[in-house]
């Protein structure tokens, strides 16, 4: 990977397939050279003492293919989103190009579809936590961040919660004067409120209706939102540790040694070996560079 991004991190991916096809997948690797589940392996800090968090970054600023973790297949390599057999891409929605912040998940999270929230009153959505990453560099796929938190969106998707944690990478040349939800309205004016109307419209052109939002869709602050992290992580804990039913969720892992899942890198290996052999990307479809115009409610 894109020596340098991984030399920060320590941590490294090896892609499988050809990008934008189904079979496409991204695995991760440790300082080692050892493969690992960016979902269960990657800690979920960076500096505790400081709340600063890991974030893998699935989807690039501006880019438009829908990547994500794949929580239910083993090590949680990132894949393209497919839905009704066909490979997701986010719509442009007027005036906004794919994504408008570098996105992805804080690791060793998870949003329990058991568990109620007790501020939204809808349950989890079964993913690791969102994260929506501001500063001014593109980060590529599959890159391991440290983001410092400034707040965080709840957004109900579809009836469940859905948090979007607002955070900034903490090599940003900025980042010293971001400590909170404010500091971003005051040093990116607009950017809070198209972040709203991002979340509440993205879906529209796939024929569903606006999201809606928790808290009238005000932002919760930087303590808030730590508070929210910490929830998923305990979540999480008892997900690996089989204390929690988790369904289709592949807790396979390297690193949680009382996990009842951890597995060895032989069986990591594996995986990876059954894997197609990384190609040549396919073609994005033309059709994904549209814009879509409507008139908001």
């Amino acid at each position: 990977m894109r020596g340098a991004a991984a030399a920060m991190s320590g941590f490294s991916v090896e892609e499988r397939a050809a990008p934008h096809s189904a079979e496409y997948r991204l695995f991760f690797k440790d300082a080692a050279g050892r493969y690992i589940s960016p979902f269960h392996d990657i800690p979920i800090y960076a500096d505790a003492g400081k709340n600063v968090f890991n974030m893998v970054v699935e989807v690039p600023r501006w880019t438009n293919a829908k990547m994500e973790i794949a929580t239910k297949e083993p090590l949680n390599p990132i894949k393209q989103d497919v839905k009704k057999g066909k490979l997701r891409y986010v719509a442009n929605v007027f005036p906004h190009k794919g994504y408008i912040w570098n996105y992805g998940a804080i690791p060793q999270t998870w949003e329990d579809p058991g568990h109620k929230d007790e501020n939204t009153g809808c349950c989890g959505d079964n993913d690791p936590i969102d994260v929506c990453e501001i500063g001014s560099k593109v980060c590529s796929r599959g890159e391991v961040i440290r983001v410092k938190v400034l707040g965080t969106l709840a957004l109900i998707d579809e009836g469940e919660t859905d948090w979007k944690i607002i955070a900034i990478n903490v090599e940003d040349p900025e980042a010293d004067s971001y400590n909170d939800i404010n500091d971003v309205r005051r040093m990116k004016p607009g950017y809070l409120e198209a972040t709203v109307d991002w979340f509440r419209r993205y879906k529209v052109p796939d024929g569903k209706p606006e999201n809606q939002f928790a808290f009238n869709e005000e932002f919760k602050d930087k303590d808030f939102a730590v508070n929210v992290i910490k929830s998923t992580h305990e979540h999480w804990k008892a997900l690996i540790a089989k204390k929690t039913d988790g369904g289709e969720i592949n807790c396979t892992n390297l690193t949680v040694s009382d996990s009842p899942f951890c597995c060895g890198q032989d069986c990591a290996k594996a995986t990876v070996d059954a894997a197609p052999p990384c190609k040549a990307a396919n073609p994005i479809p033309p059709e994904v560079d549209k814009w879509f115009y409507y008139e908001k409610n």
